[in-house]
């Protein structure tokens, strides 16, 4: 068995529902651009606060893929 090789990369997911859906939402949208996706880490939690209420979730991932 060959071992991996893995890259990361660092990427914002956002959201308007909440932290799974911008985790989702960053995956999702990075799988269109690079092949092979395998995990993803959780590295900042945030949000964006507009007329006194949270408006946006903002969730800075690591993503791991393996190299072809």
């Amino acid at each position: 068995m060959r071992e991996h090789v893995y890259r990361k990369m660092e990427i914002v997911g956002s959201s308007k529902t909440g932290i799974e859906d911008a985790v989702n939402n960053a995956v999702e949208t990075a799988a269109k651009k690079v092949n092979n996706l395998r995990w993803f880490e959780v590295v900042e939690t945030r949000g964006y606060i507009e007329n006194n209420q949270v408006s946006y979730y903002q969730v800075t991932l690591k993503i791991g893929y393996t190299m072809e």
